[in-house]
């Protein structure tokens, strides 16, 4: 099907059909029609017609159609992003005005290197969903913020698992991913006898994962630097005094995920969960769902 370069309308702007959007959204992150069609009840050929429309509406090919699977071209991923952007505001507008009215107060804890990461966009929405909820943010520690639910402090908490005691089994894992070994790209703290280490405070699970896998390997070793928030790590590694076990998607130029050349340990990966107060309520619930769908996006 040959299309032309976009032209300039004289007329009104042909409006998307967000039905048809959500069509190209489940096409694309399950990168066949086939399994799209299972996933939104219709069947593949009708899917088939849907996309060739939204083709025809932009003048655009939308998909490579593969052996086995189909790609998006490079305007086909443009239109993703506003695809999902169009279909979250949807969302936004429906539940602003048709779910029932939400009051309240949620007490919500979180890491820091969590709440840096999904906080900010996660409050801003669920503001615009949820006017009449307020939320009130305590950023620290695992340890600390499940010490502050157990006493009733806290309706909702974001944890790092892995610390002994903790109540991971209680919540719901939202997120996975490698921990690994970093330091500043070009540094030498790396290649230094004992190794300096840059480590989260007691109770951490990073702190005891990455000292027990220094040990089994006999690799020497001394705590250079010690803090309660990644930052500090963070500063330590961009320093270059000491290297640190670090989320993978946190490590960001200047840092460098360590080579194995330097033969470090394997740390495998860490996770996070979602921990719920009992009884804490309608708020609370919403604001869990909406984090939720933000480390889902993290994954995409």
């Amino acid at each position: 099907m040959p299309f032309s370069s976009p032209t300039v309308h004289a007329g009104p702007l042909p409006l998307l059909d967000l039905e048809v959007l959500r069509t190209f959204v489940a096409i694309a992150e399950r990168g066949s029609f086939t399994r799209a069609a299972r996933e939104v009840s219709r069947t593949p050929s009708a899917l088939s017609m849907q996309i060739k429309r939204l083709e025809e509406t932009l003048g655009q090919r939308l998909f490579v159609r593969e052996a086995r699977q189909v790609r998006l071209t490079p305007e086909g991923e443009v239109l993703l992003g506003y695809a999902r952007r169009l279909l979250k505001l949807n969302e936004e507008a429906v539940t602003r005005f048709l779910a029932p009215p939400v009051e309240g107060t949620v007490r919500f804890g979180t890491p820091d290197d969590q709440g840096a990461r999904i906080l900010p966009e996660v409050l801003a929405q669920f503001a615009r969903t949820h006017p009449a909820v307020q939320v009130d943010v305590i950023v620290g520690g695992s340890v600390s913020m499940q010490r502050r639910l157990e006493a009733g402090e806290l309706d909702l908490v974001l944890m790092t698992a892995g610390t002994p005691g903790q109540m991971a089994d209680q919540g719901e894992v939202v997120h996975s991913e490698p921990l690994v070994w970093a330091g500043r790209d070009g540094g030498v703290a790396a290649w230094r006898s004992p190794l300096p280490v840059a480590l989260a405070s007691q109770g951490w699970p990073w702190r005891g994962r990455a000292l027990s896998a220094l040990d089994a390997i006999g690799r020497a070793y001394r705590i250079a630097y010690t803090s309660e928030h990644w930052a500090g790590q963070e500063a330590a590694m961009l320093a270059d005094i000491a290297v640190a076990p670090f989320p993978v998607s946190l490590v960001k130029s200047p840092l460098r995920q360590l080579p194995r050349e330097v033969g470090l340990p394997d740390l495998g990966d860490y996770h996070v969960v979602l921990v719920r107060r009992e009884g804490a309520g309608e708020a609370s619930e919403a604001l869990a769902g909406q984090v939720i769908r933000a480390f889902r996006e993290l994954r995409r």
